[in-house]
């Protein structure tokens, strides 16, 4: 349970990262307030599953799946450049993330 509690906090992680860039310096009230809870949700699922995991894996994983995905959301939503080195750095992201998942 614990590691479906870090995935979901990891992907609220996205969403305030695109909530963050939306709210154009916090000059936009409504993503200013869904960075807020969104940010909110993170840490709050994140301090649940550093309950029963070890802080260094979560935190990992935690980032892990939010760089990798907000990456990923970059690109496919707001025009981030896509290129084969950019895909190949998140395969490895994701790699070390499913690494430290089974070995943990």
């Amino acid at each position: 349970m614990a590691w479906i509690v870090l995935v979901l906090a990891g992907l609220f992680e996205v969403a305030m990262a695109l909530s963050l860039k939306l709210s154009n310096g916090f000059s936009h009230l409504w993503w200013t307030l869904s960075f807020v809870a969104t940010a909110v949700l993170s840490f709050g699922l994140l301090s649940y599953a550093l309950k029963s995991l070890e802080v260094g894996t979560a935190y990992a994983v935690w980032t892990g799946v939010g760089a990798a995905g907000t990456a990923i959301l970059g690109m496919l939503a707001m025009g981030d450049e896509v290129s084969p080195a950019r895909l190949v750095s998140i395969a490895l992201i994701l790699a070390g993330v499913i690494g430290l998942k089974t070995l943990a």
